[in-house]
């Protein structure tokens, strides 16, 4: 009976989960159908409408006239004392993670941590200019994402003899650390399933 209800629990959850984020994705997108007049409010047009919104913002923030608006927009949230706290952390987190340049994580790396016997998954990011001049060009910095929230994590400065750099991409590591182990890389899975087969 024990056996029946996990293996039912295994196959709801990961459903309920995924339609309730799309559920309050949708309904959050849904709130851009308010710019509307109340007559053309269709349930699931506010999607359309934002993606919408979304492109024509990237669009404008691409040429020169919307790059100036955008830096008076940063210069006015700059001068709102607890606005600009939050403002520019959100800002840095969301520039490193859908960054297209080499700004955002360069590579996947094991580091000691949290004890000298234990290896973590870490992110390579940039070193400050102060932190190179202080400490020298073999430190290098690495992000720890915490299990299962990998938004949340530590920011170190190691020396990069110290670490272990690995060959996999930087989403296939983001799937290990969010499911804690369980998701397993395609040629993971393939290598468990050769070997069971055996």
């Amino acid at each position: 009976m024990k056996k029946y209800l996990f293996t039912g629990l295994l196959v709801w959850v990961p459903l309920g989960i995924t339609f309730w984020v799309l559920n309050l994705t949708i309904s959050t997108m849904d709130q851009s159908l308010k710019l509307l007049p109340e007559a053309w409010r269709v349930p699931g047009l506010g999607v359309v409408l934002t993606l919408a919104i979304v492109l024509f913002t990237g669009l404008l923030a691409r040429n020169v006239l919307g790059q100036q608006l955008l830096d008076m927009w940063h210069a006015i949230l700059q001068r709102i004392p607890v606005v600009s706290g939050i403002y520019n952390s959100v800002k840095q987190v969301s520039d490193t993670l859908l960054s297209d340049s080499s700004t955002g994580f360069g590579k996947v790396l094991l580091v000691r941590y949290p004890h000298p016997q234990a290896w973590s998954l870490a992110f390579q990011t940039t070193v400050p200019a102060e932190v190179t001049r202080g400490l020298g060009d073999e430190y290098i910095a690495v992000f720890i994402p915490t299990t299962p929230s990998p938004v949340n994590g530590f920011y170190f400065f190691v020396r990069k003899a110290d670490t272990v750099e690995l060959d996999i991409k930087v989403d296939v590591a983001f799937k290990s650390i969010i499911s804690m182990g369980v998701v397993a890389s395609p040629e993971e899975a393939v290598n468990k399933l050769t070997a069971a087969n055996k």
